[in-house]
């Protein structure tokens, strides 16, 4: 157990095996509790692509002791809220409530957890609503675009494919398919149970043995391997007013020694309205109205990305705009002032999450997940503290290389030679 002012760490098993992680922060009058299985889409068949998502709708849809409906109600009756979301390498489902009304929302977590039937009926209407939803996501230009990313970095590889799944193989997933998977993969050894608010931890696990004293442990099954990224390019065409494109490149695995030096090199880069891209290309030059950088991670890879839209005339003038970036990081020392604004921005939206109590449950899962370990808030600020202008320089060196770089385009043009020879310069 650890402690930071008034709050403090625990970590337990229940007696079935299933981790538990809290954080006590008595000044809060919330909780939030989220039930995290440590199996995604990555997890899945190419053939069954799409069933850890179609799972996690699905478990909304009723149990042995209540419908649907019911589980609305109830939640809504208490002023709280329930959802679920699922990632490439697990799936959460959480919910927010007052202090005072965890019991019962541990009981409905659980309840949707380990006692959803699977009715078929819903199982075909929620079928038709996820095939709306991928259709959604193809309108929407920068998700659209993320999956394509992702399909051309890591073909034939389960984190190649996207989290909802094709219409083709969501189709064809039967209840047969999802009960099978429950059971391969839903079991005590492969739960975290995360919680952050005001609670006490003794009573918590008290109450969740009690729900999930019956619930056992399987044989885990390891993800598969990832080979290094190699340099490609995809361009879908379609008629829209803009060009809009991610260039990727090699990133950082989740629990990376390095992982510091990159949040820090994605705030440089691309993370904020200050970043380098948003001033050069937008306030400076006017080429584009979105332009950002991101990180992905996972257990054993990762990519660094950057998102642009801006019109037909333009897309290649960013493109050697973001490259001569990745250049100049690449070559060149970063400002200490720079760094250090860096530094500050990233405390900030740290210390700002930490008055959530959901921000910090996520927070407590994820360490738990990559890590097995906790930091305290103190080892988080001394690690970006300890950045330096040449560990940022050495990270640039390390994954800005022509030889990962990644390009997805959308919108209304085609492969062409000019940008072939943009992206390998």
């Amino acid at each position: 157990m650890t402690q930071r002012g008034q709050e403090k760490f625990f970590k337990s098993k229940l007696s079935n095996g299933t981790a538990v992680v809290g954080t006590h922060i008595p000044y809060l009058r919330s909780v939030a509790i989220g039930f995290w299985i440590k199996a995604g889409s990555r997890n899945e068949s190419p053939e069954l692509n799409g069933i850890s998502h179609f799972l996690e709708h699905l478990a909304f849809k009723g149990t042995k002791r209540r419908t649907a409906h019911q589980i609305a109600i109830e939640m809504d009756s208490i002023g709280g809220h329930v959802d679920a979301f699922t990632d490439r390498e697990f799936i959460c489902f959480y919910a927010k409530i007052l202090d005072e009304h965890l019991p019962k929302a541990v009981d409905i977590l659980s309840d949707i957890l380990l006692n959803s039937i699977y009715d078929p009926v819903e199982i075909e209407r929620e079928r038709q609503v996820i095939l709306e939803e991928i259709s959604m996501v193809e309108d929407a230009h920068s998700d659209h675009l993320s999956d394509l990313l992702y399909q051309k970095i890591w073909t034939d590889h389960p984190l190649g494919r996207p989290i909802q799944g094709f219409p083709k193989t969501v189709k064809n997933i039967s209840r047969q398919d999802i009960l099978s998977h429950m059971e391969r993969f839903l079991a005590s050894n492969n739960i975290i149970i995360s919680i952050a608010g005001n609670f006490e931890f003794p009573a918590v696990i008290e109450l969740l043995e009690k729900h999930f004293e019956n619930y056992n442990a399987s044989k885990k099954i390891p993800p598969h391997p990832v080979k290094e990224i190699k340099s490609g390019l995809i361009c879908q065409y379609r008629k829209l007013e803009q060009v809009h494109f991610y260039l990727a490149t090699l990133g950082l695995k989740a629990n990376d020694a390095q992982r510091y030096e990159c949040y820090l090199l994605n705030a440089i880069m691309g993370g904020s309205m200050s970043s380098r891209l948003f001033q050069k290309i937008r306030e400076e030059r006017g080429l584009a109205y979105s332009i950002n950088s991101g990180n992905s991670q996972y257990h054993d890879a990762g990519i660094f990305s950057v998102y642009a839209a801006t019109g037909t005339k333009n897309y290649l003038a960013v493109l050697e705009l973001i490259i001569k970036e990745f250049n100049d990081i690449r070559n060149n020392k970063v400002d200490e002032t720079e760094l250090e604004k860096a530094k500050n921005q990233l405390k900030g939206l740290l210390m700002l999450s930490l008055e959530s109590s959901e921000s910090r449950m996520f927070q407590l899962a994820k360490e738990e997940i990559f890590f097995g370990k906790h930091f305290t808030l103190d080892e988080i600020l001394e690690s970006i503290n300890k950045v330096t202008t040449p560990g940022i320089k050495s990270l640039g060196s390390k994954l800005f290389k022509s030889q990962f770089y990644n390009l997805a385009l959308l919108g209304p043009i085609r492969k062409n030679k000019a940008l072939e020879e943009v992206l390998h310069s």
